[in-house]
C-alpha cells in the first residue's frame, strides 16, 4: 500500500473514531501507574492521528470533564474511581461510550468478594476465604496457614500480607483495614504465578511471573528490574490452552468485556487457582498485557486501537 493510501486511511478511521478522552490519574493508591498508563496510551493515539486530549481527574476535578466535548472515553484509570464502576455509571448517565468492561462488570470484577462468590457458583478453581470486617469480631478461619491477607477493593498487591503465623494477622489485617473495611483472608497457594490476558474474546499468551524474591508485590510490579516476565510462559501447550480456556471462563461469567486480565496462581502440581481479574490492566513499560500482546505479533499502537474500536 502506498503512503498516500496508508495515509489516508488512518485519517479515515480517525473521523469514524471522534474526539477521545483519555481518563488517566484518579485518586485511588494506583494513581501514579495510571498517569504512566495514561501518557503511553495518549502517545500512542496521538501518534496515529486520532483526535484526543488527556484528562488528569484528581481530587474532586471530574465535573471539568463533563464540559469537554468528546465522542468516547478510554479508560486508563486503576483502582477505586476507575475500575470499580463508577466512572463507567457517570459515563452511562450522560450517553458517552467508553472503553472496556460495563459499571455492573466493573463492580463485580473490583471486589474481591464478589468475583469469588461468582467463580465459586460456576465451581472454577478458588482457594478457601472467609472475609472480615473492620471493627467486628474476625469469622474462625478453618483451613491451615499460611493465608493471605488483602483489602478487597485495592489493587497492584496493595496492602496484601503473607501471614505464616497466627500471631501475625491482627497486624496483617490493620494493614489490609487502611484502604477498606473489609478484608480477604484466604489460603496462601505455593506455587508459581501467571497471568493471562483477554483481548476481545480472546485469550493471549500466557506470561509467568518470576518475583526475584517473595511474592509479586508492589514493589515488584512497577520498581523492580529484576522480576523476570516468561512469554513463552514454560508450561506445556495443553496445559497453557487449558489455563487460556479457564480465563476466558472466568472473564465471561462475571461479564467482563473487550479487554482485561485474569491472574492465578499455579500449585506445584499445576494445579490453577484464581487469584483476580482487571478490567483495566497497566498499559506502561512494565505491563503484561502489551507484554501478551507483542507475543501475539500485535504492536502497542494496535493494542490500543483494539481496546478503542471495540
Amino acid at each position: 500500500m502506498s503512503n498516500t493510501k496508508q495515509q489516508n486511511k488512518s485519517t479515515n478511521k480517525a473521523l469514524k473514531l471522534g474526539r477521545i478522552a483519555v481518563l488517566m490519574g484518579g485518586n485511588s493508591a494506583e494513581r501514579e501507574i495510571s498517569l504512566d498508563s495514561g501518557e503511553a496510551v495518549y502517545k500512542s493515539l496521538k501518534k496515529q492521528g486520532i483526535d484526543c486530549f488527556k484528562f488528569n481527574w484528581h481530587f474532586d476535578n471530574l465535573p471539568n470533564l463533563w464540559q469537554q466535548k468528546f465522542d468516547k472515553a478510554f479508560i486508563i484509570l486503576h483502582g477505586r474511581g476507575g475500575e470499580d464502576g463508577y466512572i463507567q455509571e457517570q459515563l452511562t448517565q450522560r450517553g458517552i461510550d467508553f472503553t472496556g468492561s460495563n459499571a455492573a462488570a466493573s463492580k463485580d470484577c473490583m471486589d474481591k468478594s464478589i468475583s469469588k462468590d461468582i467463580w465459586q457458583q460456576h465451581n472454577l478453581p478458588l482457594s478457601p476465604w472467609v472475609l472480615a470486617e473492620k471493627s467486628t469480631q474476625v469469622p474462625a478461619v478453618n483451613f491451615p496457614l499460611p493465608w493471605a491477607v488483602k483489602p478487597i477493593l485495592e489493587g497492584s498487591s496493595i496492602g496484601i500480607s503473607k501471614v505464616n503465623n497466627a500471631t501475625e494477622l491482627d497486624d496483617a489485617l490493620l494493614l489490609a483495614w487502611k484502604y477498606d473495611k473489609f478484608a480477604l483472608i484466604e489460603k496462601w497457594i505455593e506455587g508459581d504465578e501467571y497471568t493471562v490476558a483477554i483481548l476481545n474474546g480472546k485469550a493471549l499468551p500466557a506470561i509467568q511471573i518470576k518475583a526475584a524474591q517473595g511474592f509479586y508485590d508492589y514493589d515488584s510490579k512497577y520498581l523492580a528490574n529484576n522480576t523476570q516476565y516468561l512469554c513463552p510462559c514454560g508450561l506445556t501447550s495443553e496445559q497453557e490452552k487449558s489455563l487460556k480456556e479457564l480465563a476466558m471462563i472466568a472473564f465471561t461469567v462475571i461479564g467482563a468485556k473487550t479487554w482485561g486480565r485474569v491472574d492465578f496462581i499455579l500449585n506445584k502440581n499445576n494445579e490453577p487457582y484464581l487469584l483476580e481479574i482487571n478490567t483495566v490492566p497497566g498499559m506502561t513499560s512494565h505491563s503484561l498485557v502489551p507484554m501478551a500482546a507483542k507475543s501475539s505479533g500485535i504492536s502497542f499502537d494496535e493494542l490500543v486501537l483494539a481496546i478503542l474500536n471495540a
